[in-house]
């Protein structure tokens, strides 16, 4: 819904209540967001509030003048209060509004979900002071999960709710132990690009693994899995497979010049170790021989959904800069991104992320 401020205007708010689901009214109250109705006497007024805000880009102080216009006598204090409120409520709206991109998913009939998170900043801030860590279902490319956090809130699977047959997936940064056994904790299977210094992993015998002596015999383009294990952080192993593909001299080159970058931003060299590991591209994953090589690499290659996904919040809802400092009004807006402009598919034409809520069924 593209709404500029003609948009609200008393012809127009029908063509835009048309587009919102059946019974958004009524779970304006169950979430919370009109428990006092004093000043806002129904949710149509409600939505009418927080669209001038944070869809039109209102002020708090202007929005309360424009509210006052349409008969809600508000000051900007409670319009940002009713912004904190109408959290849970945006968020249902959001998940309502989705569409239905499909992907091509070898999962034997499991969800594929796969995590990420990114930085953001507060108006006039120069550095990171939010984290938003995400998940979505790659069934629908819908987000399911979100949690916003400041910037010392580490990136780790055990943020995100797993339920039983899931098949997580991240990257290095999710590739831990802990990681590892909370997924199996929940019968869930993942995975995760192998990094070797997090995930160090051990042949049947209890011996570390030297990676590179495993895949210095792979040839351009060959596939090789090995079975490994992985020390479960409370005692006893967790089974897995070591998966690397040796990939070509482009892929080889512009590996190696990411590492020097990364490395540069350090002040840092590349090690050698890692400069001849960048021959190869690694997962670690404890899904079953019934998984070929091949379908856990095809699988992992569709975690790049959820890097687009962060593209599109960026570039186009304008993510990279968060316009609140509370985190409730923080996730209300990141809600009504996802409302106002829902996105997904591979082509962009598809649904948007949600976000999770458990529909309440009383009135």
């Amino acid at each position: 819904m593209a709404l500029a401020d003609e948009s609200l205007a008393d012809e127009n708010w029908p063509v835009i209540c048309s587009f919102l689901p059946k019974k958004w009214k009524e779970m304006a109250r169950c979430t919370g967001a009109l428990q006092r109705a004093r000043d806002v006497p129904d949710a149509e007024s409600l939505l009418r509030l927080l669209l001038m805000h944070v869809a039109n880009g209102y002020s708090l102080a202007e929005t309360a003048v424009r509210a006052r216009e349409l008969g809600m006598n508000l000051s900007a204090v409670p319009v940002f209060k009713r912004l904190r409120a109408s959290e849970e409520w945006l968020r249902w709206l959001a998940e309502q509004a989705r569409g239905q991109p499909r992907l091509r998913l070898e999962s034997q009939g499991r969800p594929v979900r796969t995590a990420d998170a990114t930085t953001v900043s507060e108006p006039g801030s120069t550095g990171t002071d939010w984290r938003v860590h995400y998940a979505i279902n790659l069934a629908n490319l819908q987000c399911d999960f979100f949690e916003l956090t400041g910037v010392e809130g580490g990136e780790t699977l055990r943020r995100v709710p797993v339920r039983r047959d899931d098949i997580m997936m991240g990257d290095g940064a999710y590739a831990t132990p802990p990681g590892v056994a909370y997924v199996k904790s929940a019968q869930a299977d993942l995975v995760v690009r192998w990094n070797r210094g997090s995930l160090p992993v051990f042949d049947g015998e209890a011996h570390r693994l030297e990676a590179l002596r495993l895949f210095r015999p792979l040839k351009v383009g060959e596939t090789q899995p090995w079975s490994t294990q992985v020390r479960h952080p409370a005692g006893g192993w967790v089974a897995g497979r070591l998966i690397a593909i040796k990939r070509s001299d482009e892929a080889t080159r512009l590996a190696r010049r990411r590492l020097e970058r990364s490395a540069s931003k350090r002040q840092e060299k590349v090690s050698r170790e890692s400069w001849e590991t960048a021959q190869y591209f690694s997962v670690w994953t404890t899904l079953g021989e019934s998984f070929s090589p091949s379908t856990v690499l095809e699988l992992y290659r569709l975690r790049w959904q959820i890097e687009l996904a962060f593209k599109r919040l960026k570039s186009i809802l304008g993510l990279g800069h968060l316009p609140k400092k509370d985190p409730a009004s923080a996730r209300a807006w990141l809600a009504r991104q996802n409302l106002h402009q829902p996105l997904g598919g591979t082509d962009g034409r598809g649904g948007g992320h949600v976000f999770p809520l458990e529909i309440p069924t009383g009135p």
